[in-house]
């Protein structure tokens, strides 16, 4: 499974993003993606989000059974805690 979340992106860039996944809410991407896909899919959002954030996450082996990838300006911030992805907001 992929959550591919986009915050301040071109509605050209969301319609593209619509062609591997759907969209249940605004800005919020669902699928389930290779991992072949899932990445460049993920070096095209980064390329094209000129000012916008996006955060990807999808399912991996790990401690959390997932993994977080942050481009550009989200809103929050994922910080690393001994291992351990946690969502800081900024003040």
């Amino acid at each position: 499974m992929v959550v591919l979340t986009v915050e301040r992106v071109s509605p050209s860039l969301r319609g593209e993003i619509s062609r591997w996944m759907i969209e249940p809410r605004p800005g919020v991407f669902v699928g389930n993606l290779s991992g072949m896909v899932r990445d460049r899919l993920w070096e095209d959002v980064c390329k094209k989000a000129k000012d916008g954030g996006a955060m990807l996450t999808y399912t991996t082996d790990n401690e959390q059974g997932f993994a977080l990838r942050m481009w550009g300006s989200p809103n929050r911030v994922v910080r690393d805690f001994e291992g351990l992805a946690l969502i800081t907001v900024p003040r």
